[in-house]
């Protein structure tokens, strides 16, 4: 029984560790939280991403009539850290160069939750994104119509 007690109290330690550990790199009512700003993103990321696109996709105008096709893109994104950037992208459909503009201008937004928006200009495709709070990495999800992908970016040099 002295085991357990003792098994018991120790988790509790651990535990309590942790929590305090969380407590210092988010926000609480006794200090000042780590935040995100547009320069938080800055310089360039690597980016590597899969999906489908789901017909109807009308940003791509595809017609309901086709099958669901598997995309795949790689490249890489450069952030300016005022909100603006350049993407440089390979992006195939059904394992075939679609040939997109590359390189394409970009804008984002973000929080200071560190969750924010990015576009490809000038109309798409939408983003959600996702950013380390030390703006190392940053995982994103495409938000339009029967576009179905995700991605996942590390920055890998300062611009």
């Amino acid at each position: 029984m002295k085991a357990l007690g003792a098994r018991a109290i120790g988790l509790g330690m651990v535990t309590s560790m942790a929590l305090l550990t969380l407590d210092h790199v988010y926000a609480d009512e006794n200090g000042p939280a780590a935040k995100c700003t547009l320069e938080t993103l800055k310089g360039q990321y690597l980016v590597a991403a899969n999906g489908m696109l789901i017909p109807p996709v009308p940003l791509f105008s595809i017609p309901a009539e086709t099958p669901p096709l598997v995309t795949a893109a790689a490249g890489y994104s450069i952030y300016n850290g005022d909100g603006t950037g350049t993407d440089y992208v390979t992006f195939t459909v059904n394992g075939i160069n679609a040939n997109v503009t590359s390189p394409a201008s970009t804008k984002y937004t973000l929080s200071p939750d560190c969750t924010g928006t990015k576009t490809v200009l000038p109309s798409g495709p939408h983003f959600d994104i996702f950013v380390a709070l030390d703006g190392d990495g940053l995982t994103a999800i495409a938000t339009d119509n029967g576009f179905a992908v995700s991605e996942s970016d590390r920055r890998t040099g300062s611009q």
